[in-house]
């Protein structure tokens, strides 16, 4: 009988598959691709099918843990949308995969996904209670209450990207004013910062130079790289995308009390300045007898990943018991 995990992580860009052996913390095999421009949900299904059976050579996984970038129902493994890629709306993807591969399988969205990763295997590892925040593309949580995932009565607890932090702000995707990810995610960040040297020619000197004065090249990796040099428009930027998730943060901590925040995704690779001011601002947002800690993530790129793992295992586990 095969002891054999297979890891999937369906992302807004990118696609990833792995395989482990139960209770192994080395991929036997790993391999991730972009997700094709102009991307539908039959074109990931059948891009994760092939590097799968690739990675599988032949046989079928003991279980299979699904990441999927954004909301899911996980009772059932349906995919309710993606706001990222288009055709996912209700796509029951737990059963496209039993199906595919004869094998029980778990899918959750990135976020609580990550979250149990970080928490079995990474930067949460001995505490019971964290909120595990990931900055990338979008913004989303997950949380671990007393060890376990708590999803919400509808599955869409952890929503800190949506929590209103400036109800007069900029217009967010989902309608709503000052959302935590119209602030800090790194399309906004990008997209803001476009604005802002569109109406004033004379700043933003160092980041236009980086750029070669082509505004529509900018990336928030781009202002991060110009805040570090000292651009006055990328500094306001960067330190604006701290702000935002320091005032959630600080929200949450006085709501919930968790233990640990652990931040993870692209953005949270922009530097100090982004860190010392989400510290900040949470910590001046929390009530001072709050205490917490906020730390970043430690598996990176491939939390979701390992907390596709850890799903899996304990899916294997319920199925033993």
């Amino acid at each position: 009988m095969t002891n054999k995990i297979l890891a999937l992580d369906f992302g807004g860009t990118k696609l990833a598959a792995a395989v482990v052996n139960v209770g192994e913390r080395n991929w036997q095999n790993y391999q991730k691709t972009l997700s094709p421009p102009n991307a539908s949900a039959q074109t990931d299904i059948e891009i994760i099918r092939t590097l799968s059976h690739k990675l599988l050579k032949g046989e079928n996984p003991a279980a299979i843990g699904v990441s999927f970038g954004g909301p899911v129902d996980a009772n059932t493994g349906t995919v309710r949308l993606s706001h990222h890629v288009k055709g996912w709306e209700n796509i029951p993807l737990q059963k496209i995969l039993e199906t595919e591969f004869n094998a029980p399988t778990v899918v959750d969205n990135d976020a609580n996904v990550a979250a149990m990763g970080e928490y079995r295997f990474g930067a949460g590892h001995g505490y019971d209670s964290l909120l595990y925040i990931t900055i990338s593309t979008g913004v989303g949580g997950g949380w671990i209450i007393n060890g376990k995932s708590w999803r919400g009565a509808q599955s869409m607890a952890g929503e800190i990207g949506h929590v209103t932090v400036d109800p007069i702000g900029p217009l967010c995707l989902c309608g709503k004013r000052g959302c935590v990810e119209r602030l800090a995610s790194g399309p906004y960040i990008a997209q803001q910062v476009k604005e802002w040297l569109q109406d004033r020619p004379t700043e933003g000197q160092i980041l236009r130079g980086l750029v070669n004065n082509d505004l529509e090249t900018i990336t928030a990796q781009k202002v991060s790289e110009a805040a570090i040099q000292g651009d006055e428009i990328a500094v306001k930027a960067i330190s604006l995308a701290g702000w935002g998730p320091g005032v959630g943060i600080g929200n949450v901590a006085n709501l919930v009390n968790p233990e640990r925040f652990v931040l993870g995704g692209g953005v949270t690779k922009a530097g100090k300045l982004l860190w010392e001011t989400v510290q900040r601002v949470a910590r001046e947002t929390a009530l001072p007898e709050v205490s917490f800690e906020i730390v970043p993530a430690a598996l990176g790129d491939e939390a979701p990943l390992w907390g596709a793992v850890a799903l899996a295992e304990d899916l294997l586990l319920t199925k033993v018991l």
